[in-house]
Formats: structure tokens, sequence, C-alpha cells
């Protein structure tokens, strides 16, 4: 090891965390996720997409073409839909409508994430720092609300660190600044099996992100040698080998639509414009960081500040690459969502567990930095504890007395994070806001979402089925409410119709029709001209929390026409 890596932490954590650095990840990841995992509804609009999709996975069979209905779903490749489809076959039972299974691969994939971003910082510092960075990656909102998540954001993010990691050992090795052994010709390929595995997840995001950091070191440095230590040739025909079974069966399948939906359009308009209303301007997620990356907030910035002014050593400047290309692609991208940004948290997450455990002086900037890091962490702790205490009383059946207690605790707790950090006690700041984390996660999982009535329209909606729902029935049918995770608690052959449609369609064979407000009008009209019957036997409004509007939902038995 070279005098450029990084100097060991003064002991500052109980010996038996260092030692036991995955037991003590998994308890924390457990306590802090798994609350929601079971009793969260399937979530509108993205992960019931994908759950719907893997479900029609697993009854049919087809492990090549991805179905949403009896419509083709080409916006991601197969990566997700396999491990969504296996873990449904290996926990589940028919209907397969529990979502629990679906999320999963989500919850694995945040695990291995926080497990190997605590590999990837032993490879610059010990064990303290390394535990400290993981820990903090496993408290942010983003990952603990992916987590959750059927999608594929969690995943991504232990393909990521994988192959982020990888190059960051390759790296450090050929600067002679390696905390641990040099690496092997075996780990460069373990790289080239995680990029692989990240296409086959969420296509070209991960090599943008590995392909960024590379260049913003070459523009740096000068210095391209070191990157022969990946193997480049051997390593791309491995990629290959692994994603191109797949990518040829599903452009045969396909007859070429996949590459023309999921990168002539889906992958294309992100780069040319807010997609799905979801363009922002650059900023975005420096704005909104102040919840996503909450609680490490409290850290990150006096960390940047500190890793700027050692930004000659090479770990260092590794970790700023990996953060100024990527945050500066994702910023840049019209189309942003929040949990996009996330591959860039794990290098945020090292600087501040370097911070927390250097023994270096503060300087004049990094104090600035840490007044404004305070500040903006009670920022996110004011906002969490608001939405706590409003949400049950404004969607739901209200908010009972203990609800508040908590909370209170929580942001009692968090603000006396905050004031310890400018007090310089850095320690005890970190437990108290690690402390208001776990406070505040279960809490909104498991006391304040399922009371949030109002927004669960389609669990409502379900129930409201399988109440009246007749044996011999057919199909429902349903116009102007449609959610994904309707169909996916309905089942795969719910069909989806205008008004006017869903009467010809109820009027020729009967059974259970679902008219929101604004189609019912067309329906009664049209039902009565095809000599149908419609009997109103329940309603229900709320609001679809996807679009911003109140629903009225009314549940008719229909009588077919003679």
């Amino acid at each position: 090891m070279s005098d450029a890596a990084l100097a060991p932490p003064k002991p500052v954590l109980p010996a038996g965390l260092a030692r036991h650095p995955f037991a003590v990840l998994l308890l924390l990841c457990l306590v802090a996720w798994l609350p929601g995992v079971f009793s969260l509804p399937p979530m509108d609009r993205d992960e019931a997409r994908f759950a719907q999709a893997s479900k029609q996975m697993v009854e049919s069979g087809n492990l090549v073409d991805i179905r949403f209905g009896k419509a083709p779903r080409y916006k991601k490749p197969i990566g997700i839909y396999w491990l969504q489809a296996a873990a449904t076959r290996l926990f589940g039972a028919p209907p397969y409508r529990e979502i629990w299974t679906y999320r999963l691969p989500s919850l694995l994939g945040a695990l291995f994430a926080v497990f190997l971003a605590y590999w990837s910082v032993r490879a610059l510092a010990p064990p303290e720092a390394a535990l400290i960075a993981a820990a903090l990656l496993a408290l942010t909102l983003a990952l603990g609300a992916e987590a959750r998540l059927a999608t594929t954001d969690a995943v991504l993010l232990a393909t990521v660190v994988a192959a982020q990691g990888v190059l960051l050992r390759l790296y450090l090795a050929a600067q002679g600044s390696l905390f641990q052994p040099p690496p092997g010709s075996g780990l460069a390929m373990a790289g080239w099996v995680a990029l692989a595995a990240g296409i086959l997840v969420k296509g070209p995001v991960i090599l943008g992100i590995a392909g960024l950091t590379v260049a913003v070191l070459l523009l740096w440095e000068r210095e391209a040698r070191w990157l022969a230590t990946a193997r480049p040739l051997p390593g791309v025909l491995l990629l290959l080998a692994l994603v191109l079974p797949w990518l040829v069966a599903i452009g045969i399948q396909s007859h070429g639509q996949f590459y023309q939906r999921a990168l002539g359009h889906d992958f294309a308009a992100k780069l040319a414009g807010g997609q799905e209303s979801h363009g922002a301007p650059p900023g975005y997620y420096l704005l909104l960081s102040t919840l996503t990356l909450w609680p490490a907030t409290l850290f990150v910035l006096p960390g940047l500040g500190a890793a700027w002014a050692r930004r000659r050593e090479p770990a260092i400047r590794f970790l700023l690459a990996w953060t100024i290309g990527c945050w500066l692609m994702f910023e840049l991208v019209p189309t942003k969502l929040p949990h996009y940004i996330l591959p860039v948290y794990p290098a945020l997450t090292v600087f501040a567990a370097l911070w927390l455990t250097g023994g270096a002086e503060e300087t004049r900037a990094t104090r600035i930095l840490r007044w404004i890091a305070a500040v903006q962490f009670a920022v996110g702790v004011v906002a969490i504890a608001t939405a706590l205490v409003i949400l049950p009383g404004r969607y739901g059946s209200g908010m009972p007395a203990w609800i508040m207690v908590l909370a209170a605790v929580g942001a009692a707790s968090g603000l006396g994070a905050a004031t310890l950090l400018l007090a310089k006690r850095r320690w005890p700041a970190l437990g108290a806001a690690a402390l208001s984390a776990l406070i505040f996660y279960p809490l909104l999982m498991w006391g304040v979402a399922p009371r949030l009535t109002q927004i669960w329209l389609s669990p409502r909606v379900a129930a409201w089925v399988a109440k009246h729902r007749a044996p011999g029935d057919p199909p429902v049918v349903t116009a102007g409410y449609d959610e994904p995770s309707l169909v996916f608690l309905l089942g795969t052959d719910t069909r989806i119709e205008t008004g006017s449609s869903a009467a010809d369609a109820a009027a020729a064979t009967g059974g259970l029709a679902l008219i929101d407000a604004k189609q019912r009008a067309a329906f009664l009209a049209r039902l009565a001209a095809d000599k149908g019957e419609a009997r109103a036997v329940d309603e229900l409004s709320g609001l679809n929390y996807s679009t911003g509007r109140k629903e009225q939902i009314t549940l008719y038995r229909v009588t077919p026409a003679q």
C-alpha cells in the first residue's frame, strides 16, 4: 500500500460491529425495509406493470416475450421479469396475486447493493469506514423505497455497485494504493458479468455509469494504461455471450419491435425530452436530495468538501469521477424521476463515512458545509414528520395519538442529530440520525400507510369484486378506472374498455362491470340500446394518486340482452 492510501480511522464503533459487518448490515436493512414489503398493496403504475408482466410470464411459461395484458411491454429488458417470475414461482401460488413475491428480487437486490458497497469501500478504507458508508446507503430514503417496490432500480444498483467496485479495485491496484491485496483476472471477469446483468435489467444505463466514470478519469489524468487490467477483449466477449442469446431471441419473437420501442421510443424519448410528463430542469436531483438522500444528507456535504481537498489521492479521485460524471448525466437528461439518481448515492455515502472517520482538522469550507448540511437534514426531518402527521387525517381514517407521539420522538431525534453536528459531535449525531430513520420508516409503513384508505382504490375494488362475484361470471369489464394494479389484482383476463365498448361486452356476456363516473353516462346509454340491464350493487370514491384525480366508481351487475 502506498503513502496515498487512506489512513485508518480512529476507533469509534464498538469492536463487535466491525467484526461482523454483514450481520450488522443485514439486521439494519431488515428493520428499515421489511415494514411495507408484505403489507403495502401493489403500487401504480410502474410496480404493478412490472408485476403483472412477470405474472403473465409465470402463467404462460414464455420466458422470452414480455406482455401486459394482450399488448407487448417493450420498455425494459428481460432481467427483472425473470427474477420476479422465478421468485413468484418459488414462493407464490396460483393465481399469483401476492405482490410481496414480486418484491423479493428488489429486497435482495438492495441488500446485495449494501453488502457490495461495504466490499467496495474495503478497497480503500478499513472496516469501520466501510460499515458506516454501507449503513448510510441502506438508510437512504430512496433505497428504502426501491427495496419495497417490484421495479428495476434496486437490482440495477446492485449490478452498478458490483461493476464500479471491480473498476475501483483495478484502478487502485494500478496506482499502487489498493488497501487490500491486488485483484486477479477472475475479478475483472466478474465486473463484466455485473455489466451484463445490468444490461439485462435496465439496458445501457450501467454502461453510461461505468463509461462516464472512466471518461472523467481519463480527462483528469490523461492516462489509460490501467484499463488493460480490465481485460477488455475477453470481457466484451463474455458480456456478449451473456446478453446476446436473449437479445437475438426477442428480436425474432417481436420482429424487431422490441428494439424499435425500447431504444427508439422509450430510451431515446427520455434523452430527447421529458417523457410521460416527467421532465424537469437541471438541479432537480440536487433539490430532491434533501429527501431522497436523507439521513445521509447530514454528512454528505462536509464529506464532499473534505474529499475535494484530497482530490489528488487516487481513491478520492475515482469517487469524484463517479459522482461528477454520473450526476451530470442524470441532471442533463430531460426525463427525471427521483430514483434515477440512486446509482450515484454509494459514492456520496463513502465521502460521508470518510469524513466521519477521518481525523483531519476542519477547514472554513467544511465548517460552512457542515452548517448547510445540518439545515438541509433538518428540513428533511420536518418534511417527513409533517407527512406522518397530516396524511392519515387527509387521506385516511384519522391519526391515533400513538402515531403523533412516535413522529414527535423521531423528529426530536432528528433535530437532535442536526444540533449535535453543529456542536461538532459527529458520532452522537450519526447515532441520533440513524435512530430517527429507524423510527420514521416503520412508522410510515406500518402505522400510516395502511390508514390511507382513500388512495388504496384497487384493493378496495378487488375486495368488492370478490364479494359480489358469482360462480360462472365472465371476466370483469372496467371503464374509466383501469390502473395496472387493478388488472394485477383482478386477473390477466380483466377487460379494459371505454364506456360504450364496456356496455357492448357486458350486454353480450353479463357479469360485473366497474364504471367510473366519467364513463357512466356512455355506458348506461349504450347498454340500454343493446337491450341489457344494469343494477348498481356497490359504489366507492377515493383519490387516484397516479393522476391526482378523485374517482367515483360504481360496480354494476349486468343482465345480458335476451
